[in-house]
Formats: C-alpha cells, sequence, structure tokens
C-alpha cells in the first residue's frame, strides 16, 4: 500500500455499516486520518433497515452461552468478544446518549426501539473527531498502480492510504450495498473465500394446493422446531414461524438455519420436526385422541382435545398418512414431531446475513490479511454466522474494534522499523 505521507497515516475504511464505522470510531481516537468510504447515499443503510422492527442491539446473556452461538466460529468471535461483549457493547451506546433496556427475551434494544437517533449520535461524533464520510464511492478493487480505485460520481477515483479497513458486508440485501463484489478481488489476490451462502433464512419445501391458498402468510404459533444436524448433534427452539407459499420462515427457522442449511448442501434435503403441542405429552395426546369422537369431525377433536388450530391441523394432513391420521397412538406422535422435508434455501439475496466468507486462516489475529499486509478485514464479510437476537451486531461492532487496532499496531510497528532504517 503507499504511503499517502510522511506525518499522520492515512487509514481508508471501505464499507460503513457497524463493523467500518466502529473501526473509523478506533482509528480517529489514536489520531490518525480516517476516511469512510461507502457505495451507497448514505452510511448505515442496512443497520437502519434492520432496525425498522425494533433495534435489537445486543444480548444479554451470559458470556459462555453467549460465544457457543457462534458454533463453529466460536472461539475466534470469542476473541473478538473479548475487547468488546454485550456489557461493553450496551456501555458504549450509554456514551452516545442512548439509553437501552432488555426485553423479556434477554434481547437489549435502545428504549425508542430505533436505529436511527443511534446513527445520527454516532455520526455526529466521528464528524467532529474528524473522520470523513465519502458516500456514493463504489470499490472497484485496485488499478494497474495498486492504488484503491472508486467508482464515484464524477467518475473513477484512485486514491492511496497507508492502511486499508475492509468491512464490505457479506451478499445479502444487495440492494443496500452489501454484494459480494469483492469477492474475486481478494480471490484473485490469494486470499481464501469461502462460498457465501444465506444465513437467517427461509427454507423451501412442496406444499399442497389447499395448504398454499388457505394458509400462505399466516403464523405458526407456539411450537417446538427439532433437527439433527449434519454432526449428529440435536438442536432444537421454540418459538413461532411463517408459512409461506413454498415454505416457512421467521424468527424460529433463523435460529435453526445453520443446521438445516448444512443437511441441504450435504445431503438434498433436511428434516425438521416440529412439535405442535410442546405443553402436552405424548401419552397425554394419545389418551385424549382415543377417546370416542362421538360424531365429531378430526379438526374438531384435535381443536377440542389437543388445542390445535386449523393451520396445525392442516399441517397434519400435509404431512402424516392416512393411516397415521387415523390412528390414535400414531396420531399423537406425529403432532409431537411432524417431519417436514425442507429441500432448499431462499435465495441469499433474501437472508438477513450470509455465511461464508474471508477465511480465519486468510487472517492474523489481528485481522490482518496474511497475503496483503496493511490490509485488514471486519464484520460479515468474514467466515462466521450468528443466529438473529442481536448476536451478529455485536461481533460486527467488536471485529471493526479489533481491526482497527490491529491497523494501530500495525502502524506503530511499520513507523518504528521505518525510524530504524529497517523498511
Amino acid at each position: 500500500m503507499l504511503p499517502t505521507s510522511p506525518s499522520t497515516p492515512v487509514v481508508a475504511v471501505i464499507g460503513g455499516g457497524p463493523a467500518g464505522l466502529m473501526a473509523a470510531e478506533r482509528l480517529a481516537q489514536a489520531g490518525l486520518t480516517v476516511r469512510v468510504y461507502d457505495a451507497m447515499p448514505s452510511v448505515g443503510r442496512k443497520f437502519l433497515l434492520a432496525g425498522i422492527g425494533g433495534m435489537n442491539i445486543t444480548h444479554s446473556e451470559p458470556a459462555e452461552p453467549f460465544v457457543g452461538r457462534y458454533r463453529t466460529a466460536a472461539s475466534w468471535v470469542g476473541e473478538w468478544l473479548r475487547r468488546l461483549d454485550g456489557p461493553a457493547l450496551r456501555e458504549w451506546i450509554h456514551g452516545l446518549g442512548i439509553d437501552t433496556f432488555i426485553g423479556s427475551s434477554g434481547r437489549v434494544f435502545p428504549t425508542d426501539m430505533k436505529a436511527a437517533p443511534l446513527l445520527r449520535a454516532w455520526l455526529k461524533r466521528l464528524r467532529e473527531s474528524g473522520v470523513t464520510l465519502h458516500p456514493r464511492h463504489r470499490w472497484l478493487g485496485w488499478d494497474a498502480q495498486q492504488q484503491l480505485l472508486f467508482d464515484t460520481p464524477e467518475g473513477p477515483l484512485p486514491i492511496t492510504a497507508d492502511a486499508v479497513v475492509l468491512a464490505l458486508g457479506g451478499s445479502s440485501w444487495a440492494r443496500l450495498g452489501s454484494d459480494g463484489a469483492w469477492v474475486p478481488w481478494l480471490s484473485e489476490r490469494g486470499v481464501e473465500v469461502r462460498d457465501l451462502r444465506p444465513a437467517n433464512c427461509g427454507f423451501i419445501t412442496v406444499w399442497s394446493d389447499h395448504l398454499r391458498q388457505r394458509f400462505a402468510g399466516q403464523p405458526l404459533k407456539q411450537v417446538i422446531a427439532r433437527v439433527v444436524a449434519v454432526d449428529g448433534q440435536s438442536h432444537e427452539r421454540r418459538g413461532e414461524c411463517i408459512v409461506t407459499e413454498d415454505g416457512l420462515e421467521g424468527s424460529l427457522i433463523y435460529a435453526l438455519s445453520a443446521e438445516l442449511r448444512g443437511l441441504i448442501e450435504h445431503q438434498g434435503q433436511a428434516e425438521l420436526r416440529l412439535d405442535l403441542a410442546p405443553d402436552r405429552s405424548q401419552s397425554q395426546l394419545a389418551s385424549l385422541l382415543a377417546q370416542p369422537r362421538k360424531g365429531q369431525s378430526l379438526a374438531a377433536v384435535l381443536r377440542k382435545r389437543a388445542g390445535l388450530d386449523p393451520l396445525k391441523t392442516a399441517l397434519l394432513h400435509e404431512c402424516l398418512g392416512k393411516d397415521q391420521l387415523a390412528d390414535s397412538q400414531r396420531l399423537a406422535a406425529g403432532i409431537k414431531a411432524l417431519p417436514v422435508r425442507l429441500i432448499g434455501t431462499r435465495p441469499l439475496d433474501e437472508a438477513i446475513s450470509s455465511a461464508g466468507g474471508v477465511s480465519a486462516q486468510a487472517l492474523d489475529e489481528r485481522l490482518m490479511l496474511k497475503s496483503l499486509p496493511g490490509i485488514f478485514c471486519a464484520g460479515e464479510m468474514l467466515d462466521w454466522e450468528a443466529p438473529t437476537g442481536g448476536y451478529l451486531l455485536t461481533a460486527c461492532f467488536a471485529s471493526g474494534l479489533v481491526a482497527a487496532e490491529g491497523v494501530i499496531e500495525w502502524l506503530g510497528a511499520s513507523s518504528s522499523a521505518s525510524t530504524n532504517g529497517n523498511a
């Protein structure tokens, strides 16, 4: 990377989401010249959209289970969280003048539930610290002189910097700037980038015309979803989801999306088991269903004795055979573990987030690319994933801080080596 001046180093932060802005703040605190470039007309677009339904900023869960939410990347992400965990992130938000509260589910929200006031306060502080924002600057990789190249309203713009933080996002919600266009540019330079795949996404199945026409868009409430992952581990969550025209989506499904996606990638399909009556045992259900119907329809019996609404009854007809529906023991078993066969994920651009990205092996402990000294990566473009509930945002913020501190350390070491005549 070409130096810009012998005095104050200049750091280019490419990407104005939570990871990039957190990196910019820490770099400015260290006295560096910080320039943030973003492809969109304003920064934080995805952050704002994610907060429309209530800005879930982090989670109050204790440290050990919190870190466990990052699955196979837990040890890696756990190191970032040593620098900025959920409680520290809340304190940081309070420092912006934004109060927070813990909801009944343990999720943490700004008091007004909105993302915009938080972002406004943050941008004000960043500008006051000397950070300059450059919207409508879409990164295009490098030019022939190895300068960073941007597409701007005034045309192509090459720039130089002493260090770079890439915080380009994954490949979901491309309309907000996270389009994965950076993947080939890094891959061509020897950076290991794992395929970007949907995370926190909906799944596809094949419903009958009756179920699609009658129930698409309706919530499936108070169920327990279970899946046995590729490694044989069983995972379950309680909550609700939405029946779509071609599958299932919603928070309950998102929480199990990594396991479901893994099964589909491994064997072409995944079996999701739904407990439609989580507060009743199988033996209780079997006993109630074995009683004489006295002329009542199966739907009426299921409603009165098992507490099942029309959607749950329709799912039983969808996923069980006639013989199972006619036998009280087998019907009770089906209610407690209804098999739903999922055959694919919804498209990546519809997903809340993405899995895959720059591998941990391509980076050092400072989040600097081993093959490209002086270039650091942060946020969702790294190869990790997290469920909804504040976990994704927390790790994005934390990785931005780690990358920034890596830049500060690297620039300090480079300056020292140069002063000593070793560079």
